[in-house]
């Protein structure tokens, strides 16, 4: 029972039948080959537009290129303080922006609220050469907390970003659970909504290692393309991340595999809010669970071989923790989960184990 994280899990088989395809014979090397063209008019189509898209294998490095493609050295990331940016890549946008500064907003379930974005603009007056200017506003969908952005607050938020100068960038590590969770389209929740540059998430959703970069204004690539090899995540065999990225698209199988995790997860977190002293930090809108339980229950399922992550010092808990008798945890499902994990982990925390 192993609810650690989505990257836990394997590949999924069509993904691995893509991988094992894109082996035979030979191809050009560098982003030259066919199914990396390919990829390309793919999500032209998917996002109902033209847009370059830029393949890397991890999304730390996507996300490092997109901060370090839209900050000048001397600029300021804007970001929820526990957004994965800001916490968990070991200053990688710093790094490949040559000095950018990330400023941390508070936020409710790890979202940035219009009032505190406008509010943090107004204390960073652009033209002071002594206070460093915004340059780029980030958004996690989903956030850290498993909670998401609608269309419409996406749009709030870029509006006020574009009103200052800002480009907005969207961490879409869990783009899919998003996406299937609002039901609305790519367009709907990126560009039309005023998000400029993507990270679009495959690794944690059934893919082996492929990440891709999406630029809304394709004239941005060329830069993308000279920063992504000077970075070292140009990869030669670059057929291996259009393989994965054209079969997870093929035939809906990304969302196929984000609408089961989504499931499982609702499954898991309905199951746990009726067992007697766990609730629920926050509501379950992707595949994220995150939940405050008993300590002995905590002792109960773990000894029982469930396998998840405390999650302070992670994404701040709500008030009314008690860490003297409680634990903030945070469950994680998968699309290649089946539903028998979240079964006996339900049995296990209402004694029926």
């Amino acid at each position: 029972m192993n609810f650690t994280s989505d990257n836990s899990h394997g590949v999924s088989e069509p993904i691995l039948r893509a991988l094992a395809r894109a082996n035979e014979g030979t191809a050009e090397s560098y982003g030259a080959d066919a199914l990396s063209a390919a990829v390309e008019k793919a999500f032209c189509a998917l996002f109902e537009r033209e847009v370059a898209v830029i393949q890397v294998a991890t999304g730390t490095a996507a996300n490092a290129l997109a901060i370090a493609a839209y900050t000048p050295p001397y600029g300021a990331v804007l970001c929820h303080r526990d957004s994965h940016v800001m916490t968990d890549e070991c200053g990688a946008g710093e790094f490949y922006s040559g000095g950018a500064k990330l400023a941390g907003l508070d936020g409710e379930a790890c979202k940035i609220a219009p009032a505190t974005l406008s509010a943090a603009l107004a204390r960073m007056p652009g033209g002071d050469q002594h206070r460093t200017p915004p340059a780029l506003l980030s958004l996690t969908q989903a956030s850290e907390a498993g909670t998401l952005y609608s269309a419409e607050e996406i749009a709030i938020l870029a509006k006020i970003a574009h009103e200052r100068g800002l480009a907005v960038h969207m961490d879409g590590a869990r783009f899919a659970n998003a996406l299937v969770s609002l039901d609305v389209s790519p367009a709907e929740m990126t560009w039309k909504a005023g998000v400029d540059v993507l990270s679009f998430g495959a690794t944690k959703n059934g893919a082996m290692a492929a990440e891709a970069l999406v630029l809304f204004d394709p004239e941005r690539a060329q830069e993308l393309v000279f920063r992504r090899k000077r970075a070292g995540h140009l990869l030669s065999k670059s057929r291996f991340l259009a393989a994965q990225l054209l079969a997870y698209l093929e035939d809906g199988h990304w969302l196929a595999m984000a609408r089961h995790a989504n499931a499982l997860a609702r499954r898991l977190g309905n199951g746990l809010a009726q067992v007697p002293g766990v609730r629920l930090a926050w509501p379950v809108e992707a595949n994220e669970v995150f939940a405050i339980l008993p300590l002995s229950l905590d002792a109960r399922l773990r000894a029982g071989g469930a396998r998840y992550h405390s999650w302070l010092g992670h994404s701040a808990p709500p008030s009314g923790l008690d860490s003297g008798s409680e634990r903030f945890v945070r469950l994680v499902t998968s699309g290649l989960m089946d539903g028998e994990e979240v079964g006996r982990l339900l049995d296990l925390a209402r004694g029926d184990g």
